[in-house]
């Protein structure tokens, strides 16, 4: 790191609130003096204005800001797009994979990124959308200060580089720093798209979020969300579009990976611990600001198709059970989340209005914030507005800013170039006085974090920090403690010492035509002795990951959940459970139909939400006993799947609709 004015006086009280003198780092700016206390002058009048104090509450900082900024700043601090770092290619041609793999630096990305094709659904734009800008046009023409980093790089650039983008900001006329949100990257996913989740990086690693649930341990998602927190802060990602407290009701959707299950309390629970873990007791220097998602729940969706898409724009309550989906967003609200992020879908029924809840004021103003009392950010999803505008296509562009606005959205994703929003005011379409309330709270979660006394990251610190022996003491735990025992009739598990395992992983990704599904694995492991074939083992442990092929790849075909359709062969599966003695285990990302394997055959079989490899063999041999219970309910085949009530939770289906039941889960 550049050498910097560093100056911590400890324990200074102030004559304005007796507060402690917190840490200034100056790159750009002066700092002032004023009796023993030390504050930037970020607008460099060598004068001390109210944003520049730290005694004062952060609401009358915003408010001596937001007067201070012209309308081109306000309008370009609303809106939070995708950055790249120097080599980053995502979304580079348009499309999720990006561009040709380069090594990615602590250097910016320069090019703007217009793209004239919706990446989701891959037919043309209404209009061309810039979805990043280059990084020094985006701060210091855009004004734009909110950025989302979908790179996956080691914490030593992550931390180079964050350091970097706030010097950048700080030179910039009032020295607003940056925010850098990010997707998880601490779990185990079958699904790592972008604009999901990162997937397996350098931070500790964790089970997915289903794992997560399925542990059943509350004190260790509170350790959870504060490791990752302390990982996610010595880096500079400051905001997690995350977690999600969607309900996996319907077991079609396909970001069921991403929930904590069926049920709206244990839902509720782990986001209260989530919350609580990762920001505290109360936003501060110590916090990374959580975006619970997405309002009012994404989970009923009509057929488990969703709405990225305009095949699966519609949610529904045909149980009636709306108040349900809502109950975890109450648990974020009470635990104090930053912000909230409405999903993209349209509510279909008589009684609500038929547009995308970003634009939908029942929802978002009468609702979550009159009825429920939110009075965070209010964060729409990525492109409502250019590419998902659910109920208000045939409306202008500029037409569905008001409409958003309106309904309460305060900070728009998606969309790197202001132009548009400024259009929408200078019009007068939208007052500036709307455009102030939004602006206002954005600047209070950044004093509130601490980002404008001291942006910067201590790379050492990160490298130290990142993936330590503590946290992934820690993560090994719930690795195992995710796994759920689901059937052992035989009571072949744990399995004996000396026992000749033939152990095999099928799993076709469908990414890469002809790639091997299966994979033999011959680990060392005390007590087992691993054998090449079939043939030579005394059990075989049959790990399958079934998949639909990632949640971007739908093209609105109806979704079916059996085993044959998620690109398991379940013609080789039973023939091995014909052969020998076998254990299998089944990553579930949905609630599988196992109907096709399930002949009598199968009288071992364990869950996985997300898990090594070592940890599945821990709860085998019984050096971990299985402690973990199913987050959902599985169907026993395709029709209950189909007679599903997609807003009612699998246990309250009604009889004959389960095979194993939420909350299942077997020991030794």
């Amino acid at each position: 790191m550049k050498s910097r004015v560093l100056i911590a006086l400890l324990f200074a009280s102030s004559s304005l609130l007796a507060q402690t003198q917190p840490v200034i780092v100056a790159m750009k700016k002066p700092t002032l003096r004023i009796g023993k206390l030390s504050f930037k002058d970020l607008n460099q009048n060598n004068k001390l204005d109210k944003y520049e104090d730290w005694r004062l509450p952060a609401s009358e900082r915003a408010k001596d800001l937001v007067s201070q900024m012209t309308v081109e700043e306000k309008l370009g601090f609303m809106l939070i797009s995708t950055t790249r770092m120097g080599g980053d290619q995502v979304f580079a041609n348009g499309v999720q994979g990006g561009g040709p793999k380069t090594p990615i630096t602590e250097g910016f990305n320069e090019e703007d990124l217009v793209q004239t094709t919706n990446m989701f659904t891959r037919k043309p734009l209404g209009a061309p959308n810039m979805s990043a800008a280059g990084t020094t046009k985006g701060v210091t023409q855009y004004h734009l200060r909110h950025f989302i980093l979908r790179a996956n790089a080691s914490p030593e650039i992550m931390a180079k580089w964050s350091n970097n983008l706030q010097e950048l900001c700080e030179s910039t006329r009032l020295g607003i720093p940056a925010i850098v949100a990010s997707n998880p990257r601490n779990h185990v996913t079958t699904d790592a798209s972008v604009g999901l989740s990162v997937g397996v990086t350098a931070f500790s690693k964790w089970p997915g979020e289903l794992g997560l649930a399925a542990m059943r341990d509350f004190d260790l998602t509170r350790k959870f969300a504060e490791t990752a927190s302390a990982e996610w802060r010595s880096v500079g990602l400051r905001k997690g579009y995350m977690y999600m407290a969607d309900l996996a009701t319907e077991p079609r959707w396909g970001r069921v990976e991403g929930t904590f299950g069926e049920d709206a309390d244990l839902a509720s629970k782990m986001i209260t611990e989530i919350v609580l873990g990762f920001q505290g007791a109360k936003l501060s220097p110590s916090s990374v600001a959580m975006t619970t998602k997405h309002f009012p729940g994404g989970g009923p969706q009509v057929d488990g198709q969703d709405s990225h898409f305009d095949w699966g724009k519609f949610a529904h309550y045909p149980g009636g059970m709306f108040d349900y989906h809502v109950k975890p967003f109450k648990a974020a609200i009470a635990a104090g989340t930053s912000a909230i992020m409405p999903y993209y879908s349209a509510p279909k029924g008589k009684e609500f209005e038929e547009v995308g809840f970003s634009y939908n004021k029942a929802m978002i103003g009468d609702l979550l914030q009159d009825k429920l009392g939110f009075h965070g950010i209010i964060n729409s999803d990525t492109g409502p507005i250019e590419m998902m505008p659910w109920g208000v296509e045939n409306i202008s562009i500029p037409e569905r800013y008001k409409k958003a606005l309106h309904a309460g959205v305060d900070i728009f994703s998606g969309a790197a170039d202001p132009t548009t929003l400024i259009e929408v005011v200078k019009s007068g379409l939208v007052s500036e006085e709307r455009i102030n309330q939004s602006v206002a709270k954005l600047l209070q979660e950044k004093f509130d974090l601490g980002l404008f006394e001291n942006p910067y990251v201590n790379v050492e610190d990160a490298v130290k920090t990142v993936g330590n022996k503590e946290a992934v003491a820690a993560a090994d735990l719930a690795l195992r403690k995710s796994i759920v025992l689901l059937r052992n009739d035989d009571k072949r598990l744990p399995l004996a010492k000396k026992t000749k395992v033939y152990f095999e992983t099928y799993f076709q990704s469908g990414r890469n035509a002809g790639g091997e599904a299966i994979k033999v694995s011959k680990p060392t492991y005390p007590g087992l002795e691993f054998v090449s074939t079939k043939e030579e083992a005394d059990v075989v442990l049959l790990w399958l990951v079934p998949t639909s092929g990632g949640l971007f790849s739908s093209q609105g075909s109806k979704i079916d959940l059996n085993l044959s359709k998620n690109r398991i062969d379940v013609n080789h599966v039973n023939e091995v459970l014909n052969t020998k003695p076998t254990i299998v285990a089944i990553n579930y990302t949905n609630p599988w139909v196992i109907e096709e394997i399930d002949k009598g055959k199968a009288t071992s079989i364990i869950a996985t939400f997300g898990t090594t490899q070592e940890a599945l063999l821990d709860i085998v041999t019984g050096t971990y006993k299985p402690t973990g219970k199913m987050p959902f309910t599985t169907p026993v085949n395709q029709a209950a799947v189909e007679a599903n009530k997609s807003d009612v939770p699998g246990y309250m289906e009604g009889p004959g609709y389960g095979l194993f039941a939420f909350g299942h889960g077997l020991s030794y």
